[in-house]
This record gives C-alpha cells, sequence and structure tokens, in this order.
C-alpha cells in the first residue's frame, strides 16, 4: 500500500526539488476533493490514486505525468474542472487528465458501441500525448490488482479488454514487465481453471526449477570465462504464467513437456560480446531451427533488441537464451520511458521519433474506421504480436502477423503503395500475391499508376491495416457509382417540374428535402438514391415542398387547357426503348431482366439496382420477390410500344423427322422470330428445345403457344 511519503521519496529520488512543491500541492488538491470516496474494490479513493502515481514515479517519468496520475479521477468523479486543473498545474497537466478519463456524455446504443468509441478518444488523445497512454495504463494495472471484488461479469469484461487492449499498448511501448503483469492478472480471470492449475503446478516445482536455474547459470558463467569473455550478470526468471499457456494451446501438450519454463538472459557490456557469446552458447548446445533471432541489427518497432535463440541444453531440456547490453536490457524493460522525450534537456532519439511516428499512424489508420465490430477488429488486428518480420530492400524492418502477404507489406509501407501494388519480389524472385511471407524476407513492392485494389484482396491479407484501406478504397468507389447514379435519378424527376438541383440550392429548398429524407449532406443523399437505400417513392414524395407543388399545379392545369384546345390527350410520362412507362426515368437506366424476360401485358415491376439502373421484372419472378420491396418501383407498359421484346419457351415434342423444321416454320408463320434455340433428345425418343423468341407483346406470344400446342407431335408447350 502506497503513501504520500513513498511517492514522494520516488519522486525525489531523481526530480528537482522544485518539481516537488507541485506534486505536495496536487496530494494535497486530491485529498480534498476526493475525501470520503471509496474506490470499487472497496479502499479509499485516494489509494488508487497514490498506487497509480507511485507506478508512474517508479518509471522515473517527468513531473507532469505523477501529477496527471494522482489527478486522473477529479475529471471521472466530478469534482473538478478542466479550468481548474489548468489554473492550479497548467495546461499540460489538464491535457493529460481530460485525454486518459474519456469522459463521454453522448448515449450508445450498444455495450461495443460505446466501448469503441471511448477507446477511440482514448487513441485520439495518446496520438496529441503519448503521456495519456501512460497514464492509462498505470490506471489499468492498478484495477486489474483490486479487480476481485467486482462481480463476474465485470471481471470477464475488463480482463479481455486488458488482454486485447492495454497488454498489446504496453508491448507496443517496450514495456514489458507492464505487459507481463497485465496479461497475468487478465489470465486469472479469463481462464481461472487453467490459472489455478498452472500456478499450484510451478509451485511445487519451485525448488526444482531452482536447482535447474542455478546450475545453468554457473554453466553459462564457465562457458563464457573461459572464452574471455565476463558478462555483466546472468539472470534466470520464470516465463509468465500467460506466456507459458499460450505454449501450452498452441502446441497441444501438457505443462510437463513444456522444458523452456524458464527464459535465461545474459547481460554483456558490448554489441561485439552479444554476437561472441551467441557463438559460444551454439558451440556446445545445438540450437533449435527457426528459433534463432537478431533484433541488434534490425531492433523491433518498440525499440527492443536482443539477440534470441533456443537451444537443446543439459537433460535434454530446452533452453530459451536473450543476449543483450545493460543500456539494451534498460530499454527492454522500460520501453518508451527509457528515453522519456519530456525529461528536461532529453533529445528525442531517431529509435524514439519512429516510434511516435508509428504509433501516429496507428491513431489515424483508427480514426477512419467507423463501424463498432470493424473499429474493434481493427484494434485487435492492429496489436497483433509480431511472428514475422520482413525487411526492404534498404533494411527497413516490417514486423507482421504469421500468414502475412505481399500486400500486407506494401501497405505497411503507404496506403499508395498497397492500392497499386500489382506483384512483388521476395528475395530477388517474383512472387504470387497470396505467397506467405518468412522472417528475415526481402521483399520488394512492385506497383502501377492503373493497378487499383480488389475485393478478392480481403480474403488473403491477415493485418487490419491492409484490409481497413482495402474497404476504405472499395466504399469510397461505391459510394461515388451510387452518387452519379443518384444525380441522374434526382435530376431527370425534378426535370418534371422544370426544376434542378441547382434551382433547389440556390432558392433553399434542399434543406427540407435533406431533413425529409434524414441526410446529412446533399452527397449522402445522392448516394443513398443510387444505392437503393431511399426509394424512388420516398425521393417522390420527399421532393413535393409547397412551393414545387404550387408550380407544378400552375403547370398541370395549362397543359390541360392545351389539350383542350387540341382535343388530344397528351403523355405526361417518359416512355423507354423498351416500351416502359415510368416516370421521370429514360431508357438510359432501364433494362429487361433476363430471368424472367418480361413482355408486354405481363405484370411488372421494376427493381432500382446497385449501379445499374432499374430492372425489369414480372411481378411474380421469384428472384424479384426475394429482393427488398423498398427499392420496387412501380411501372407500366406503354401503349404507343412498337418494341419486340423477346420470351423464352420449353418444347417437348416427340422426336419424328422434321420436327425441328416444322417447328421453326409454326414460329415463322406467327409472324416471330427466333433469337436463340437449343435442342437435344432424350432415351426416351423425345425431343427437348428451349426457344427464345421475339414477340411483340403477351397476346401475340399466347397465339404462337397455341399454334405450337396444335401441333400433333408436340406434347408440351410452357413459357420459361
Amino acid at each position: 500500500m502506497s503513501d504520500f511519503k513513498g511517492l514522494y521519496s520516488i519522486a525525489a529520488s531523481y526530480l528537482q526539488k522544485s518539481d516537488l512543491v507541485p506534486l505536495t500541492e496536487a496530494y494535497a488538491f486530491v485529498s480534498e476533493r476526493h475525501a470520503g470516496k471509496f474506490h470499487a474494490c472497496g479502499d479509499p479513493y485516494i489509494q488508487h490514486l497514490l498506487e497509480v502515481a507511485s507506478t508512474l514515479a517508479s518509471m522515473k517519468l517527468d513531473r507532469e505525468t505523477i501529477i496527471a496520475g494522482l489527478l486522473h479521477g477529479v475529471l471521472k468523479e466530478h469534482v473538478a474542472t478542466i479550468a481548474e486543473l489548468e489554473k492550479h498545474f497548467g495546461q499540460g497537466v489538464a491535457n493529460i487528465v481530460d485525454g486518459a478519463t474519456r469522459i463521454t456524455n453522448v448515449q450508445y446504443n450498444s455495450r461495443l458501441a460505446s466501448q469503441a468509441e471511448n477507446i477511440r478518444k482514448l487513441f485520439l488523445a495518446m496520438g496529441a500525448d503519448i503521456r495519456v497512454l501512460l497514464v492509462r495504463l498505470a490506471d489499468r494495472l492498478q484495477d486489474m490488482v483490486t479487480l476481485d471484488p467486482a462481480p463476474e461479469e465485470v471481471r470477464r469484461h475488463v480482463a479481455r479488454e486488458t488482454m486485447d487492449l492495454y497488454a498489446p499498448l504496453a508491448s507496443r511501448l517496450g514495456i514489458d514487465w507492464m505487459k507481463r503483469e497485465l496479461e497475468d492478472h487478465a489470465f486469472a480471470y479469463l481462464f481461472p481453471n487453467e490459472y489455478k492449475d498452472l500456478t499450484t503446478h510451478l509451485e511445487s516445482s519451485l525448488t526444482e526449477r531452482q536447482a535447474y536455474v542455478d546450475e545453468l547459470i554457473a554453466i553459462l558463467y564457465e562457458k563464457l570465462k573461459k572464452n574471455n569473455i565476463t558478462p555483466v550478470r546472468i539472470i534466470g526468471r520464470p516465463k509468465h504464467l500467460y506466456s507459458i499457456y499460450k505454449k501450452l494451446v498452441a502446441q497441444d501438450i501438457p505443462l510437463e513437456r513444456v522444458y523452456d519454463k524458464v527464459a535465461f538472459r545474459i547481460i554483456v557490456h558490448t554489441v561485439k560480446e552479444c554476437y561472441e557469446a551467441l557463438g559460444i552458447v551454439h558451440a556446445d548446445w545445438t540450437p533449435v531451427p527457426g528459433r534463432i533471432k537478431d533484433f541488434v541489427s534490425a531492433p523491433k518497432s518498440n525499440n527492443y533488441q536482443s539477440l534470441h535463440t533456443t537451444v537443446a541444453g543439459p537433460q535434454g531440456h530446452f533452453i530459451e537464451i536473450q543476449i543483450r547490453t545493460e543500456e539494451m536490457d534498460r530499454v527492454a524493460q522500460e520501453g518508451v520511458a527509457a528515453h522519456w522525450a519530456y525529461k528536461e534537456g532529453q533529445k528525442i532519439t531517431s529509435n524514439d521519433a519512429r516510434l511516435f511516428r508509428d504509433l501516429k499512424t496507428l491513431v489515424k489508420t483508427l480514426q477512419e474506421v467507423e463501424d463498432p465490430n470493424e473499429f474493434m477488429e481493427s484494434v485487435r488486428g492492429e496489436l497483433f504480436h509480431p511472428d514475422v518480420y520482413a525487411l526492404t530492400p534498404t533494411g527497413e524492418v516490417r514486423e507482421l502477423p504469421r500468414g502475412s502477404t505481399p500486400i500486407d507489406f506494401a501497405y505497411s509501407i503507404h496506403t499508395a503503395v498497397g492500392d497499386s501494388c500489382v506483384g512483388a519480389k521476395v528475395n530477388g524472385q517474383l512472387v504470387q500475391l497470396k505467397h506467405e511471407l518468412q522472417n528475415g524476407d526481402i521483399v520488394e513492392i512492385l506497383t502501377a499508376k492503373n493497378q487499383q485494389p480488389k475485393r478478392a484482396w480481403l480474403q488473403i491479407v491477415k493485418t487490419s491495416r491492409a484490409k481497413n484501406r482495402i474497404r476504405h478504397w472499395l466504399r469510397r468507389e461505391g459510394n461515388e457509382r451510387a452518387t452519379r447514379l443518384g444525380l441522374e435519378i434526382c435530376e431527370r424527376e425534378l426535370k418534371k417540374h422544370d426544376v434542378t438541383l441547382k434551382k433547389l440550392i440556390k432558392s433553399g429548398h434542399i434543406r427540407l428535402l435533406l431533413k425529409k429524407l434524414r441526410c446529412n449532406s446533399l452527397d449522402d443523399m445522392l448516394a443513398k438514391v443510387g444505392s437503393g437505400k431511399i426509394s424512388l417513392q420516398q425521393l417522390l414524395k420527399a421532393m413535393q415542398p409547397k412551393e414545387i407543388r404550387e408550380e407544378e399545379e400552375k403547370r398541370r392545369q395549362a397543359e390541360l387547357l392545351e389539350k383542350a384546345k387540341r382535343g388530344e390527350e397528351s403523355r405526361a410520362r417518359a416512355v423507354s426503348k423498351e416500351g416502359l412507362d415510368i416516370e421521370g426515368i429514360d431508357d438510359m437506366l432501364v433494362k429487361v431482366s433476363q430471368c424472367c424476360k418480361p413482355v408486354p401485358g405481363d405484370e411488372i415491376m421494376g427493381f432500382i439496382t446497385t449501379g445499374s439502373g432499374i430492372s425489369i421484372h414480372k411481378a411474380d419472378c421469384p428472384n424479384l420477390l426475394a429482393m427488398d420491396p423498398q427499392r420496387w418501383l412501380p411501372v407500366n407498359w406503354s401503349a404507343s410500344s412498337k418494341t419486340q421484346h423477346r420470351a423464352e419457351l420449353f418444347i417437348r415434342s416427340e422426336n419424328k423427322r422434321n420436327i425441328l423444321a416444322d417447328i421453326s416454320g409454326i414460329i415463322s408463320a406467327a409472324d416471330a422470330d427466333i433469337v436463340e434455340l437449343k435442342a437435344r433428345t432424350t432415351p426416351e425418343n423425345v425431343a427437348l428445345f428451349d426457344v427464345v423468341v421475339e414477340v411483340s407483346d403477351l397476346q401475340h406470344l399466347r397465339l404462337l403457344q397455341q399454334h405450337l400446342q396444335q401441333m400433333p407431335e408436340v406434347i408440351e408447350v410452357r413459357r420459361r
């Protein structure tokens, strides 16, 4: 349990005296504001704040971060305002507290939507100041330590979020000790039985394992000294529980067969000694193929550097060994805090700059994903544990999940490279885009200006970044097509009223139209009309504001007077080349469906397709009945149509000589044209014909059917 004296002592060990004054003032501030308040675990709330601040101080973070750790609950508990924080502790502290609080007053319709929005805000805040994330990580660690009294549903929800989000973020920042603790706490709540069994087994074998560790450390010291290397230290520590559990699940083996439960770390003085020590270890113990990794010459994106190897050691046990310098070890444990860019006089290193740049790219990528399900999937995907380390031709390392392809690699470089990717060379050899990359591959991406992302790519890429970029491009392209079609439909409908979209915009009527259709903008409306989300009936109804109705009435009255003078009826609707009478839509957007081939006389219905205009179906067409009724459009045949229409007939007859010629002659005599004909016979000597004919209307087709049916050889004639 921390108290302020403990926090003060830790901070005083590295901060200036001038920094300790505002720290003391911050403690007095929260003690007053949180007096009498308790944390969810039952402890005084101030105790939780001191634990969070002490964790941040133990990482040797700057004054503002520690003070923000003490104050991080004041906005959430509504005991202070941002203005008060700025006044007493400065804008930097206020911004960190505000970003770490994740306040939201918006009501969401599901826990998933609320969680996604909170995480989105956290990412946005950490993109502006990484210290927001450090405070949230320390806060979450203390929450996990005191989570036991919470209801089981709450424990599991918090543990899952910790495992999927906070532990990977700690890893992304390179704070290894925090990542291990977060994973182990979450493991205990997500898999309580497995956690208990694993803990019991490891505790029972503690003495045996410690003896083995002591023996191995002595052997390693002796081997290195014989080769003139004096290590700074050699450490043998048990692997954390969750990493052992993952190995059990991945390899489907019992705990007794997990030999590398202990990881050994050799700390040497120089980079040269790292490689020499690796050679000494391999000289006596056989390395396991595929388990040698060099993160010294090619550091991970979180600045981690070390040599890794797994060897078959004494008693046939596999031993995992990491070799690094003292500075590398400090970075491996402290991560971003090892070279803290906010410390006074501290210059940011190139590696730190790359880390912050990668985090900002991560934030930008996730901000573009709107759907909550897709967003949460992307968060988990972006925070993957890398299994493959591939290189660009210039030697830059790209970290990817197992199974990644050249397309994933291309999008990891830049969106434009991914969008225009047409091929790749791996280690100098041309490969297919679905080729799975391996550790150490050198990948050269081939691009072309006219290349565009393909929907099929979604089936082969592994990274969330690639999936998001491909989906984004496909949505944008589909939206542009729908907008173009929607514009054409709207312009044609408005033309009846002698109105254009420009006039509606200029008069202000467009605002009324958008309000009625619940659209955010003109482009939004056009896209929804073009995609069928807004039916033509809805559009027609909404396009009747008072002013337009008055103009239309005047126009109709004038038209009726003109008709009376001429003594003739005129049509108020446009007729397409297909002989279809459809209000406001011309033949450019109309096509007769080939699934049911309607002809004049059939009852018909139009269907607004996505990007392909209006398709005309028979009213009882099964395909039409299976479609969204909101996108149906009433249509009629034009009485004045002279157009020929195709229909398909099925004819079954006796297989007699010249039967095909006789059928063709009947069709020709009925003034119909044969467009396509397929014939076949059955083992029973029955002839089957599929004939596509051109007729003027349904009456013409029925007359043709009667003539064919009257043939003595014909058994059946029916329309397809």
